[in-house]
C-alpha cells in the first residue's frame, strides 16, 4: 500500500493548487518543494488575474474565455487576496484603429460572462484624471477591467487549505530521485539533510521551470514536452501618479508593458520577454530590461522614468509550452497537461505552461488525467473560499471596519494591510489583544511578533525573505537593522518575543 495517492514535486501556484484540490476530495497528498512556497516564477509575476487582452490578436479565443471566467471565479474565493482593477488604455497612431481596439474590448468584456467587474468605457483623456499623467498628445483612451492578485499569499493559502485538509506539504525538501516500481512511485527525498523514502500511486511533475532538470536528474526520463523559458522582469518605482487605475501600453516593438499601483507608496512595471538560459536559481533583471522598462512608460508618461529611480526590481522564468513562435511574447499562455505510462504502471503527469489566472481549472484537468488511476471526488474549488476568504467579493471595507472596531489601536493602514493579507484570520493574529505592546516586539514598520510567529506556525514561514517578500511585500519598507532583527527572530523559531 503506498504511504500517498497523489505526489507533486513544486510548490509554485499550479503544485499547490493541484494539491489542494487533491486533498479536498479526499486523497491522500505529498507536495513537496525545494525551497520556500512560491519561491520561484509564482511570486514573480505582475500581480494580474486577467483574460490577456492581448492574445485576441492570435486567436487565443478558449483561452481568453478560461481566464476572464477563472478571473471573477478567483475574486469570489479569495476576495482578501484579489481586487477589480481598471486599466486605461491610451489609444494614438501607432495602434490599431480606435474602432477595432474597441471591437476586441466589446468582445474582452462579453467573452466570458462579466457578471462582477464593470465594462468598458471610451474616454476623453484631456478632461479626465486618467490623462494628467501623460502626455498632452494623448487624446482619447479605453478603461477596461481585469484583477489584481497577491500572488505569492494565493500560493501560500492554497498550500495552507491543501495542509488543512490532509495534505503534507514539505518545504526545503528536495527530491533526490523518483523511481516507477510497476503500480507505484518510490520517491527518495532530502529534508534538512535527512534522508526519506516514501511511495505514491501517482506523480506530478509541477516543478515550472525545473521541469526538464526533474525530468533529466531525477526521473532519469526526458521530458515529452516542448517548452521554452522565458524571463520577465519587472521594476519597482516611487508611485508616478495618485489614482488607482492601472495603464496598459503597446509599444513600436509590440510589446506590452504595464503600470500598475502598488503596495500604496509604488508602481509597478513590468515585463519583459526575453528567452532565457542561465542559472534558474538566480535569474536578474538586467541593466538593459530596466532600461527598456523605464523608457516603454516614459513614451507615455510626462515625467519620464529613469533607472535611478529604481528601489527594486525582480525577474522570474516562466516554463511555456512552444507553439513554435519566433518571439518569446508571442508563445501562448496555453497549458499542456502530458500524461505518460502504461494502463498498468504508476503514472507520471507533467504540466508544461499555465498561468496564475487559470491555476484552478488547471488542477481540475490534472486531477481528471489521473481520474483512471485516483478514484476521488467531484470538483469544489470553484465555490470554496481561500483560508480567510470567507466574505463577500465587495466586503473588505466592512472587514476593516470591524477590525478597527475590535482592536482600536490597530491604525487604518495597519487594520487593512492586515485584513487584505489575512481576511477573517486575522482574529487569529491579533486575538485578545488590547494595544500595540501586546503583539510583541516590532520590526519596523507595523510588522510585529505576533504576525510573524503565525507565518511561522501556520503558513509555512522560516526565514526573514519568507516573511519580508512572499508572505507579505514589506521587504520594500524594512531597513537593515529591522531585517536582521527579523532574522534572530526567525532563526531561533518565534521565540525570542515570546521569552
Amino acid at each position: 500500500m503506498a504511504d500517498f495517492d497523489l505526489a507533486i514535486i513544486g510548490g509554485g501556484i499550479n503544485g499547490a493548487g493541484i494539491a489542494r484540490d487533491a486533498a479536498g476530495r479526499g486523497l491522500s497528498v505529498l507536495l513537496i518543494e525545494q525551497n520556500d512556497l512560491a519561491s520561484g516564477t509564482s511570486s514573480k509575476s505582475t500581480k494580474l488575474i486577467h483574460g490577456g487582452l492581448r492574445y485576441l490578436e492570435f486567436h487565443a479565443f478558449r483561452l481568453v474565455r478560461e481566464a476572464l471566467i477563472e478571473r471573477e471565479v478567483l475574486i469570489g474565493i479569495a476576495p482578501h487576496l484579489t481586487r477589480p482593477l481598471r486599466f486605461v488604455l491610451p489609444h494614438h497612431s501607432g495602434l490599431r484603429p480606435a474602432w477595432m481596439l474597441r471591437l476586441g474590448l466589446f468582445l474582452y468584456d462579453h467573452l466570458g460572462g462579466r457578471k462582477i467587474l464593470p465594462g468598458t468605457e471610451t474616454v476623453d483623456l484631456t478632461h479626465h484624471t486618467v490623462g494628467e499623467p501623460l502626455k498632452r498628445e494623448y487624446h482619447r483612451g479605453f478603461i477596461y477591467s481585469d484583477g489584481w492578485v497577491d500572488d505569492a499569499r494565493l500560493v501560500v493559502l492554497n498550500a495552507v487549505d491543501a495542509a488543512e485538509r490532509g495534505a503534507s506539504i514539505r518545504t526545503r525538501t528536495r527530491l533526490i530521485r523518483a523511481d516507477r516500481q510497476d503500480d507505484l512511485w518510490q520517491l527518495v527525498l532530502n529534508a534538512r539533510g535527512k534522508r526519506e523514502t516514501v511511495t505514491a500511486r501517482a506523480l506530478v511533475n509541477a516543478a515550472g521551470a525545473w521541469v526538464p532538470e526533474v525530468a533529466d536528474r531525477m526521473l532519469r526520463l526526458p521530458p515529452s514536452g516542448h517548452m521554452r523559458l522565458v524571463k520577465g522582469s519587472h521594476i519597482v518605482v516611487p508611485r508616478l501618479y495618485a489614482h488607482d487605475h492601472a495603464y496598459i501600453f503597446q509599444n513600436a516593438d509590440g510589446r506590452i508593458v504595464f503600470a500598475i499601483p502598488y503596495e500604496h507608496d509604488y508602481t509597478l512595471i513590468g515585463t519583459t520577454d526575453e528567452d532565457f538560459r542561465g542559472d534558474l536559481s538566480t535569474p536578474t533583471a538586467s541593466a538593459a530590461e530596466i532600461n527598456y522598462l523605464c523608457g516603454a512608460v516614459s513614451g507615455y508618461f510626462r515625467k519620464g522614468v529613469t533607472p535611478d529611480q529604481v528601489v527594486h526590481a525582480y525577474s522570474g522564468v516562466r516554463q511555456l509550452y512552444d507553439d513554435g513562435a519566433r518571439s518569446a511574447q508571442n508563445l501562448t499562455r496555453e497549458y499542456l497537461l502530458d500524461l505518460d505510462g502504461k494502463p498498468q504502471e504508476a503514472p507520471l503527469l507533467t504540466v508544461y505552461g499555465g498561468k496564475i489566472t487559470t491555476y484552478r481549472t488547471l488542477a481540475e484537468a490534472a486531477l481528471g488525467k489521473l481520474a483512471p488511476t485516483l478514484r476521488q471526488g467531484a470538483t469544489w474549488t470553484a465555490d470554496a473560499p481561500l483560508p480567510g476568504g470567507d466574505f463577500p467579493h465587495d466586503g473588505i471595507d466592512a472587514l476593516v471596519a470591524r477590525a478597527r472596531g475590535l482592536w482600536p489601536f490597530l491604525a487604518e493602514s495597519h487594520a487593512r494591510r492586515l485584513t487584505r493579507a489575512y481576511g477573517t484570520r486575522l482574529d487569529r493574529i491579533i486575538g485578545a489583544a488590547r494595544d500595540m505592546a501586546a503583539l510583541g516586539e516590532r520590526f519596523g514598520g507595523d510588522l510585529t511578533a505576533a504576525e510573524v510567529r503565525y507565518l511561522m506556525r501556520h503558513e509555512f514561514a522560516e526565514t526573514a525573505d519568507d516573511v519580508l517578500w512572499r508572505r507579505s511585500k514589506l521587504g520594500l519598507r524594512l531597513g537593515p537593522e529591522a531585517v536582521a532583527a527579523l532574522t534572530r527572530f526567525t532563526e531561533t523559531g518565534g521565540r525570542a518575543a515570546a521569552e
